[in-house]
């Protein structure tokens, strides 16, 4: 695994801030009960930050049929949903939640050529409610396979995320299991498929980025 390339100032800022507070309990706290238990508290916060920004090397599942995930967490919706704005028709939706103990790095879900990228602002509801779909920061990107078939998933910040990063640009090719982008703290990724894919995982099912198949299309 390597420290993902968009959080270096992130995790330095975290482990600053820990070792300042520890400076200041040891300098000034003479009772070694209240700061033994603190700083043990702030190192493991420090391996938890750099864990969680961590990027894993998988071997990736999906290609141009099969559709992997793009992230780690818990498969929260299945069903039929008209989606708007860039692909105005019905899909098959699958969403996905992230929460603060999962991976968030982000991968393409599938082998093509970007389609559509489009960063949109919004609020920062829990990630978890329906509504956080449209209301929430996020961002799209759709993906055409070379059979024509094409894959939009948003990355969708949540009440704590405050950065979404992807790589996508309109025209690139990419491939099934890279790095897209990572996501900051808890959110989730809402995937929209053809009304003809098959899907192969259940709502209450725990993914993993790159290694588990959602679905064949």
């Amino acid at each position: 695994m390597r420290l993902d390339k968009n959080t270096y100032g992130t995790v330095l800022a975290v482990y600053l801030f820990s070792a300042a507070v520890v400076f200041v309990l040891w300098r000034w706290v003479p009772q070694w009960w209240i700061n033994l238990p603190l700083t043990l508290g702030f190192i493991w916060f420090c391996a938890w930050q750099t864990y969680f920004h961590m990027v894993p090397d998988r071997v990736p599942a999906g290609d141009g049929h099969r559709v992997s995930a793009v992230s780690d967490g818990k498969v929260v919706f299945i069903g039929k949903v008209y989606a708007d704005g860039y692909l105005q028709r019905e899909c098959m939706m699958i969403s996905v939640y992230m929460d603060f103990w999962d991976l968030h790095a982000n991968f393409w879900p599938v082998t093509g050529t970007v389609s559509y990228a489009e960063y949109f602002p919004g609020k920062h509801l829990l990630a978890f409610k329906p509504k956080a779909s449209e209301e929430n920061e996020h961002f799209c990107t759709a993906i055409r396979t070379p059979e024509g078939k094409e894959v939009l998933f948003k990355q969708l910040a949540g009440g704590f995320a405050r950065r979404i990063v992807c790589y996508a640009k309109e025209g690139m090719p990419v491939k099934a299991g890279d790095q897209c982008g990572i996501i900051k703290f808890g959110s989730r990724i809402d995937y929209y498929l053809p009304l003809d894919a098959k899907i192969l995982v259940k709502e209450g099912e725990l993914v993993k980025g790159v290694t588990s198949i959602l679905a064949e299309i």
